[in-house]
């Protein structure tokens, strides 16, 4: 198979024109619809379904966060059965890879994160970092070093292991069917708008919002805590993707489950996993020493301080 170089950096690797052309057609529909809503609003039922809209993306956007990123991948956490049942599900919603796969392309980004065997190296620019690994072939070495790195714990968990199995059944159920079905079954609403705002606008919201933690997060913002990595502090970051954006802290700490020294200011997923320890939920939170927080800031931080964002801290 032919090699392509595209404007995604300089590194050719055969395209994968399904997924170019699905995620292309994805995002021109979301653009198409959302500027037709603009033109076109409803007052009856379009405030309501918009409202709908960012409530899904939402807890997409927790499955991502909560369930494979702090929980499954880095383990910063236990979870008691109903909660993992529950990322399960959110997790489904917010409609990416298999769990096994999202978890090992986030430990081989830790690992050799800004390297030839990162699946979205941002020294290959912002838009293969964004989006541009998932239509490419991988690097030899991120196939080579992933091999390295041990997911047992995911494939080994009957539980995960039924819902990787079954992934594209749990996808299709809860990311676009029950989502959709939800509005005009029991509120009443247009099917045809729900299916809009929700399976492509909010879809397409969702993915973006998970990338923006590997493009704009590895490019743009402050290093107070490690200026010899490439991850940086970005509050916009923060805002959309519930509290990944405090990047430069969480690949200094990765273990830490407030992924930010900031707790929960503009960290929703902090305050979530918050609240499910106070109930019981969720056992063991590892928490950073701010000791040791402020020992590596002053040995190799870039001066910078805290994030303006600490102005919503408690």
């Amino acid at each position: 198979m032919p090699a392509y170089r595209c404007f995604l950096g300089e590194f050719e690797r055969p395209l994968y024109w399904g997924n170019l052309a699905a995620l292309l057609l994805l995002h021109i529909l979301a653009v198409g619809y959302f500027l037709y809503k603009l033109a076109t609003f409803d007052a009856q039922h379009d405030p309501f379904l918009l409202a709908y809209a960012v409530l899904v993306g939402i807890l997409g956007g927790l499955g991502i966060t909560g369930g494979a990123h702090r929980y499954w991948t880095h383990r910063c956490f236990k979870a008691t059965t109903p909660v993992k049942l529950l990322f399960l599900v959110l997790y489904s919603i917010s409609g990416q890879n298999n769990l096994r796969d999202w978890v090992r392309d986030h430990r081989v980004h830790h690992k050799f994160s800004e390297t030839d065997a990162d699946p979205h190296n941002a020294n290959r620019g912002f838009w293969f970092a964004h989006v541009g690994w998932l239509c490419m072939r991988k690097h030899p070495l991120v196939a080579q070093k992933g091999r390295t790195v041990d997911v047992s714990d995911i494939t080994q968990d009957p539980l995960l292991a039924f819902h990787v199995r079954h992934w594209a059944w749990f996808k299709l159920a809860f990311c676009f069917v029950i989502p959709t079905l939800i509005p005009p079954l029991f509120f009443g609403q247009p099917a045809s708008t729900t299916f809009w705002l929700v399976c492509i606008v909010r879809y397409a919201s969702n993915l973006n919002f998970t990338w923006a933690v590997n493009s704009f997060a590895h490019i743009w913002g402050n290093k107070p805590y490690n200026r010899t990595i490439q991850p940086v502090e970005n509050p916009y970051v923060s805002l959309v993707a519930l509290g990944e954006g405090w990047h430069n802290y969480h690949h200094s700490f990765p273990w830490d489950y407030r992924a930010a020294e900031l707790g929960r200011g503009l960290n929703l997923t902090t305050m979530c996993l918050d609240l499910l320890a106070r109930a019981g939920l969720i056992y063991d939170l590892k928490a950073t020493p701010p000791r040791m927080v402020q020992q590596l800031a002053k040995r190799r931080g870039d001066g910078s301080g805290r994030p303006p964002a600490a102005l919503f801290c408690e």
